[in-house]
């Protein structure tokens, strides 16, 4: 079967999401913690870029801000050329749904549905027709075709994880956001899950955003950014996971 790819595999012209001078906070007066302190950053389109920190360093801040679960106190957050800040209710359910994915360490697959209902939940909620190849395509490459007719109580961590992969890409998103996606997963499925991610990207020309704090993980992608308290830190191209962990060391994270 041949797949057209929804974009060029790391095509390097817009990006995929970008934030400006991003800043949230919570609470008031002396009470305020800041979570994240002015972040400029840009997540390049066909890149998987990871995000490294300590506990309490705003990197799931940040992926909740710039995917719309969060408004930020200040600043803009864009997916692609849209200005998630401009975007009312209705405007933000319809980005979410149609133009962002997301892969949660906690599954959140809906208990009452079967695997197959899971993974296409986000075409049937924009009453649209799911696209029997690619859905064929993601369910193979997952390794989940015997598990289409059953519940999440019926599966394993990984295949529920998986589950919830194939429904994050259903839709053919121009960003996939993953926190610590791996982070319930044994070791040989946290390699199967790390692998197809990185697939999608180098074969489907996917953009992702993973939060991790596993430098064996981060390895897997393109690019890692590092957070300390609100603030970009630094980041590592071509990581590999000896380089990722010194950087971490060196970064006391």
């Amino acid at each position: 079967m041949t797949l057209a790819h929804p974009t060029p595999p790391h095509a390097p012209t817009t990006a995929a999401a970008r934030s400006v001078d991003l800043v949230k906070t919570y609470g008031k007066g002396e009470a305020t913690v800041v979570a994240l302190d002015g972040v400029t950053i840009d997540f390049g389109r066909g890149q998987f870029t990871a995000v490294m920190g300590p506990s309490g360093s705003g990197k799931s801040t940040l992926m909740h801000c710039m995917a719309g679960l969060d408004r930020p106190t200040s600043g803009q957050t864009y997916i692609g050329d849209s200005n998630i800040g401009e975007l009312d209710d209705s405007g933000l359910t319809e980005m979410r749904r149609d133009h962002i994915g997301f892969v949660f360490q906690s599954f959140n697959l809906v208990p009452t549905l079967t695997a197959a209902e899971n993974i296409t939940l986000p075409v049937d909620l924009a009453g649209r027709k799911v696209d029997k190849d690619w859905f064929d395509y993601l369910v193979g490459q997952l390794g989940i075709g015997e598990r289409l007719s059953h519940r999440p109580t019926e599966m394993s961590g990984g295949q529920q994880q998986r589950c919830a992969c194939a429904r994050a890409l259903i839709n053919r998103p121009d960003l996939v956001f993953a926190d610590e996606p791996t982070g319930n997963l044994d070791s040989n499925s946290t390699s199967e899950m790390l692998s197809f991610l990185r697939r999608s990207v180098t074969e489907f020309g996917q953009s992702i955003v993973m939060v991790t704090h596993d430098p064996h993980g981060a390895a897997y992608a393109d690019r890692v950014v590092f957070l300390a308290d609100g603030n970009i830190v630094g980041e590592l191209a071509a990581p590999t996971a000896d380089s990722v962990l010194e950087r971490v060391l060196a970064l006391g994270t």
